[in-house]
């Protein structure tokens, strides 16, 4: 058994090694893309919030399986910013598009096509256009178009 992991003090250390193996198994997976999921936060005339951030996990959920790194921003900044306020929604925003930036490709869940897309979406389809990102497109059931 070859220990390549050892304490401060110099000393090979299994246990450790053998934990931070096992922790690390799925970061071993190889090359995984960073996706950016764009769907739909605010509630409209056919869905809540709550269903639209369940969606959100759901197309989340499915980008993992499909060997990806999702970057929802809409799960995560209505939670700490205020969308109801406009300096906060903008700030929002804003960190969104940080994310879009780092992002390999942006997928975009919709079942209506652009016509369908919240003003937040066609921001971010657009962005995406602009710096000729990858753009899949999906329907709600998670079928590529």
């Amino acid at each position: 058994m070859g220990v390549d992991f050892f304490n401060s003090e110099g000393y090979a250390d299994p246990t450790a090694h053998d934990a931070i193996t096992e922790v690390t198994k799925p970061l071993k997976r190889g090359f995984m893309p960073l996706v950016y999921i764009c769907s739909r936060y605010a509630a409209d005339e056919d869905h809540s919030v709550e269903e639209n951030v369940a969606d959100a996990i759901r197309y989340s959920q499915f980008a993992v399986e499909q060997g990806c790194i999702p970057l929802a921003s809409h799960l995560l900044y209505p939670q700490i910013l205020p969308d109801d306020d406009p300096e906060g929604r903008k700030l929002g925003l804003f960190f969104g598009k940080v994310w879009l930036d780092i992002a390999r490709e942006i997928w975009i869940f919709s079942d209506g096509g652009y016509g369908s897309y919240s003003e937040g979406m066609k921001a971010e389809y657009k962005r995406a256009v602009q710096k000729g990102y990858k753009i899949r497109c999906f329907t709600e059931d998670l079928k590529e178009v």
